[in-house]
């Protein structure tokens, strides 16, 4: 069994699918299948079931994942180590992030991070709170940018800065509300929503919202892309509440929700106060600057 097998394992499994797993790990899909194949060959068992349009893991491929995830992280500390000898001349950081990130212009901040250390090769994961949670946890990540509800925190992780963001409705532009400025939530009650699915840090701050204030909104279309709920409020099938940035950039009118005002938090997190990979220490130290919450602080 070889360690790049293992890595193999676990991008078909995070990434759903063997042609996204080979692309994310610059090999071609023929390559990539036959590693997998040659693991399962000596484990003596399918680890994935690929009659169906998402490939999904077998029971044995659950099995599998706690101890490849325990093996690839105790492989990356050992390359964070060298890293650290070679002071950041090679090396490796992992950051994850919600989508619908708006309180930091992420791009701007990895392309400065990569201008100051070329050698660094960044990996970037978008996903749920939930989902980036646990790739902390399994050593997966080393920082991410998570939306975080109490309960999906079940352990303590490191807090190193915190952002309030203010959700607004947007409409599309010959809405009849579209040019009012500010809404009540009551006045939303008639209103067609387009929402994300279900999990999402997103939705979960709107459903609370629209609890606190007694408000039963009426789905008529869930997603999974924030572009394509933009291009759907655009196009009339329904209101949406988001960050303000992210209406703002679509051009579509903002209404500020009054009572109470809304809002979502953002936090940068890691496995602990100090991050053990030098590469992150450095890219953490980029994305603070002095902003935000208090380094070292806990979720309980």
């Amino acid at each position: 069994m070889e360690i790049r097998q293992l890595r193999h394992f676990m991008a078909v499994l995070t990434h759903g699918g063997f042609t996204a797993a080979a692309r994310a790990e610059l090999i071609v899909q023929s390559a990539l299948s036959t590693s997998v194949r040659n693991l399962e060959r000596e484990l003596g068992a399918e680890l994935f079931d690929r009659t169906g349009r998402r490939v999904v893991p077998t029971e044995a491929g659950l099995a599998l994942v706690p101890a490849a995830r325990a093996v690839l992280a105790g492989t990356e500390a050992a390359r964070d180590a060298v890293a650290s000898v070679s002071s950041l001349a090679a090396g490796r950081v992992r950051i994850g992030t919600v989508q619908t990130l708006t309180c930091v212009d992420l791009a701007a901040e990895l392309a400065a991070f990569h201008r100051e250390r070329p050698g660094v090769q960044i990996s970037l994961r978008e996903a749920t709170t939930p989902e980036l949670v646990e790739g902390l946890r399994a050593g997966e990540l080393d920082l991410a940018y998570l939306a975080p509800d109490a309960a999906e925190l079940p352990d303590p992780l490191a807090v190193f800065a915190t952002w309030q963001e203010e959700l607004v409705l947007i409409t599309a532009p010959g809405h009849p509300l579209a040019d009012a400025g500010r809404a009540l939530i009551g006045e939303l009650a008639g209103e067609p929503f387009v929402d994300f699915r279900a999990g999402t840090g997103l939705e979960t701050a709107v459903r609370r919202l629209a609890a606190h204030c007694g408000l039963e909104r009426r789905i008529t279309c869930d997603v999974t892309q924030i572009r394509l709920l933009v291009d759907l409020v655009r196009a009339g099938i329904g209101v949406a509440i988001v960050p303000r940035r992210i209406g703002e950039d679509a051009g579509l009118p903002c209404l500020t929700i009054r009572q109470p005002e809304p809002g979502r938090t953002v936090v940068l997190a890691g496995r602990a106060p100090v991050p053990r990979n030098p590469a992150a220490r450095a890219l953490l130290g980029l994305l603070t600057g002095g902003q935000g919450g208090e380094p070292g602080a806990y979720f309980q």
